[in-house]
């Protein structure tokens, strides 16, 4: 290996980013291509050497054990997380901004997975086992989490390790019908709210004998909730729908609330609009100023589906959410355009005004007031980059990442001229944002089959290898997988042809706006 390159005793990350960035653009060559190349310049064997190495000299050396213990879970391999807990014991009592420890990583996140398949899939109970038995702080997020997502093998594994309180929704969702039993004879066992948590959680894991139970408390504590279950079809009835669909204490803990909740959200699913219309004229108490969070939530799904009739439906019922003048916070317009949907926005912005930032701007395709985020030598100038919106990452945010993310907003919603005006100020084409875990643009473009923002990419000189983060797959892989999009996954293998036989012959011309 020859050096041919020295860093500084200071180096900079940003620096090395940027100058990986130039090597691929020089080279024609991939950008993970062109990171290991500069790496070898460097006289290291690869970019994650690289990057230890500058952190370790900035001063950051707990942030990349943090960054390597992640990764070490995310790939299951225990003999690396083991390694990094050793030498680096702060990782045991680390929390993030929300109060969350390390164990947190080894859980679903927001994902439903009371399917075992699913669960195995997102959840990694090994690392799990090694970071409780190095002492790892244990704390309610983690098996609230685990309850949510219906993660009944993890939630056995911390019974196992003896790290779960006996608290009555733990009891419930662990299907322990004697502590249940003994909980609800104790003076506290009559809260409405922990039996109603609980009832939702037994109902999660599918705890029939301790559901039914909780389900007599509840309408014992909440006769108007019987009241509704009988108009409805009855206990038994409301009870085996509720275990058969497994429904998610994440909205809401009230059983009936949660119920209705899920008939609209299936009839969005199936896009049954008179079914959707027809629970919420039978449920109009939705609807009032107790359940802004809940309009918030059911405005956000449709919002993200682009289900533009559903919103309006709902708008025209004039909700409390329409009137508020402090509406609760919502994901609803960033869902939009993640997905593309922009022309949602001045729905939207009726209760949401919209957010005075970089990537909003080029979200709704504003590019007057895209340009007014750089300054006249057309650097950017987004002053504190932690109030613009961005992708969750470790560490401090960047202008990086606000600039990735505007360009994937203004590529998902087709505001290509937006698109082309970051991509000359800054933004990579490479990025790694996407709307869950790391992938690419392109990947994101391949699931909602948007053609002519993954033909701008192409012709833009996307790295059409990038794997995404959690199966290592290519953007046509999800196009085949995921989409199921034979049509996009031709595209892109012709197009990777094409450029592996060194042109870019065979994408179309660029759409217009």
């Amino acid at each position: 290996m020859t050096q041919s390159k020295f860093l500084p005793a200071r180096p900079s990350l940003e620096s090395l980013r940027k100058q990986a960035k130039g090597l691929a653009r020089k080279l024609a060559v991939s950008h993970r291509d062109a990171q290991l190349a500069l790496a070898r310049e460097y006289g290291f064997a690869g970019w994650p050497e690289l990057r230890e190495e500058v952190l370790k000299r900035t001063g950051k050396v707990f942030e990349w054990a943090l960054s390597e213990a992640g990764r070490a879970i995310h790939d299951n391999d225990l003999e690396r997380l083991k390694t990094l807990l050793a030498e680096h014991s702060g990782l045991l009592a680390w929390r993030d901004a929300a109060g969350q420890p390390l164990l947190q990583a080894t859980t679903p996140y927001a994902m439903d997975v009371s399917d075992p398949k699913r669960e195995a899939e997102f959840c990694r109970p090994d690392c799990a086992a090694v970071l409780i038995d190095a002492g790892a702080l244990v704390t309610p997020s983690v098996w609230n989490t685990l309850i949510r997502c219906g993660a009944a093998g993890m939630m056995a594994l911390l019974q196992q390790k003896q790290v779960l309180p006996r608290t009555l929704v733990v009891l419930a969702a662990l299907g322990d019908q004697q502590g249940v039993r003994a909980c609800l004879d104790e003076p506290q066992g009559g809260d409405r709210d922990a039996v109603n948590y609980a009832f939702m959680g037994a109902s999660r894991f599918k705890r029939a004998a301790v559901a039914a139970m909780l389900l007599d408390r509840a309408i014992a504590l909440d006769p108007s909730l019987g009241a509704e279950i009988d108009r409805w079809g009855g206990r038994p009835a409301f009870l085996a729908d509720m275990i058969e669909h497994c429904p998610s204490p994440h909205r809401t803990t009230e059983p009936w609330v949660a119920f209705v909740m899920r008939q609209l959200l299936d009839a969005m699913d199936r896009n049954d609009l008179p079914a959707f219309t027809g629970w919420l004229t039978s449920q109009a108490w939705l609807l009032d100023d107790r359940h802004l969070a809940l309009q918030a939530d059911l405005i956000g799904q449709l919002a993200g589906a682009n289900l533009e009739t559903f919103i309006r439906v709902l708008l025209e019922r004039s909700p409390a959410l329409l009137r508020s003048s402090s509406p609760p916070p919502s994901m609803a317009l960033i869902w939009a355009l993640d997905a593309g949907h922009a022309h949602l926005a001045p729905l939207l912005t009726q209760i949401w005004p919209l957010p005075d930032d970089l990537p909003h701007a080029a979200g709704v395709g504003d590019l007057d007031r895209v340009i007014r985020w750089f300054d006249d030598k057309g650097r950017p100038a987004l002053g504190d980059p932690g109030r613009h919106h961005r992708n969750v990452r470790p560490g401090v945010p960047r202008v990086q990442q606000v600039l990735d993310v505007a360009l994937a907003w203004a590529v998902m919603s087709k505001h290509f001229q937006v698109a082309e005006f970051l991509l000359a100020h800054g933004a990579d084409v490479n990025t790694d944002w996407a709307t869950h875990e790391p992938a690419s643009i392109l990947h994101e473009c391949a699931t909602h089959g948007n053609f002519e923002g993954a033909r701008f990419l192409i012709a833009h000189g996307i790295d059409l290898t990038i794997e995404d983060h959690r199966w290592g797959g290519t953007a046509a892989g999800w196009a085949w997988h995921a989409a199921n999009d034979q049509a996009m996954y031709k595209m892109l293998t012709d197009a990777e042809q094409e450029r592996k036989r060194g042109n870019n012959k065979g994408v179309d011309e660029l759409p217009p706006e």
